[in-house]
This record gives structure tokens, sequence and C-alpha cells, in this order.
């Protein structure tokens, strides 16, 4: 014999609490903003020369010896004694062909041993 089902009044239970955990991305741009500045360096060397020129001269002084048998009666004659002075032989005495102050060798004003342009100090 089938009495048929029973239903008894329900027995409700607290209520259970589920978290469901859902994720997102969500992109935050952050902007760092760098600059580079490149900086050439050129180093210019100044070197300076100083060519310099020189030049040369040279002075040539003659000394007259008498050799001739020095210890002879009267000595050296005068004539030969010192250029330029004395007797007044022909290239010996003032005014002669050679040695005498204006004559053409080594007087004073004769050509070729007088002030040249380089004589005198240098700088």
């Amino acid at each position: 014999m089938y009495l048929g089902t029973n239903f008894m009044p329900p027995v409700i239970h607290p209520t259970q609490q589920i978290v469901n955990h859902t994720f997102s991305t969500t992109v935050v741009p952050h902007i760092h903003p760098v600059h580079t500045t490149t900086v050439n360096h050129h180093m210019y060397q100044h070197k300076h020369f100083c060519p310099q020129t020189s030049s040369c001269a040279e002075e040539v002084c003659n000394q007259q010896i008498n050799c001739c048998n020095p210890c002879a009666q009267g000595g050296m004659p005068t004539s030969n004694a010192l250029p330029g002075m004395g007797m007044g032989g022909p290239g010996f005495g003032p005014g002669g062909p050679g040695f005498g102050p204006g004559g053409p060798g080594f007087g004073q004003g004769g050509p070729g041993f007088g002030p040249g342009p380089f004589m005198g100090p240098r700088p």
C-alpha cells in the first residue's frame, strides 16, 4: 500500500557566502622622459714656429812680424816698424797704396774692411 509522499516543512540553513574573485588588468602608463645631449669637444692646438735665419761674418787680422835678424845693429828699420807709420816707404807710409789712412787696402775708407751690414750687436 502506498500511502503517498509526506512532506515536512523545509529546514532552512544559513546562507552560504560564496565569494567569486574576478581579476582584470588596467594599464596605467607612467611616462618618465629622458633627454640625452651629446657634447662634442674639439681641441685646437696652435703650434707656433719661429724659423730663424742666421748669417756669419768673418773678421780677418794680419800681423806682420819681422824675423829678419832682430838682434842686428839698429834693430828693425823704422819704415817697417808699424804699418802706416814711419818713413813713408811704398805701401807703409801715410797715404801710400797699402796700409796708410785712406789707402785702398786697410786704411779708413778702404774697400773690404769698413763696417758692413752684418757688423755690430745682434738682436
